[in-house]
């Protein structure tokens, strides 16, 4: 198996490079971060990778990062998700924002991705919410009350990175009556002075 390349790019394209590593070229589909963090052409990258292995096909999907991979492997334990679909949701947020709506069990989340559905993010939450709360990625989850997940959600959802959120989140107060617009107002004002 490939387990990880590292050469110079020697083109581009839309979800996908060609690197070149010792006169072979490559060619490697990855997530548009990860895409973006490899540079330009005639530049050196280094690649974590994953070999699909199809009768009729050899595919390499490249990551910047050995979470994003591991996220990546995981996503297609789940029956119906193959590389592509999971290359999709890699692509359309962050693993740690993945990671967060998995987590905290946001479906609507899931279903801003195209081609995830509402059974197919439920089966997606359903079978990775334990493995993924339970540390994959979103170590800092676990600190946060059951009450806050929506908060959470929100934040991250805005770009703010889990831990980033969680500190928000724990900085709240406990009153129970807050409702979510005026936690997620709270969240915000603590990141913004912090």
């Amino acid at each position: 198996m490939i387990a990880s390349l590292h050469g110079r790019i020697d083109s581009l394209g839309s979800d996908w490079a060609i690197i070149n590593v010792g006169g072979v070229g490559y060619r490697v589909y990855m997530p548009t971060s990860t895409l973006s963090a490899v540079g330009v052409t005639g530049k050196e990258a280094k690649l974590h990778t994953y070999l699909h292995v199809r009768e009729d096909a050899l595919t390499l999907y490249g990551f910047s990062s050995a979470e994003e991979l591991d996220l990546f492997q995981t996503l297609m334990t789940v029956s119906g998700i193959g590389p592509r679909l999971a290359l999709a949701m890699l692509s359309s947020m962050s693993a740690e924002q993945l990671a967060t709506a998995i987590a905290t069990g946001s479906a609507d989340l899931l279903t801003a991705i195209p081609g995830i559905g509402k059974k197919t993010a439920s089966r997606i939450i359903l079978e990775l919410k334990d493995k993924i709360g339970a540390g994959l990625l979103a170590a800092p989850i676990a600190q946060v009350s059951q009450d806050n997940t929506d908060v959470l959600s929100a934040l991250t959802s805005l770009g703010y990175s889990v831990a980033e959120a969680s500190r928000a989140v724990a900085a709240l107060p406990t009153d129970s009556k807050l409702s979510l617009e005026e936690k997620v107002r709270l969240a915000l004002g603590w990141l913004g002075g912090k």
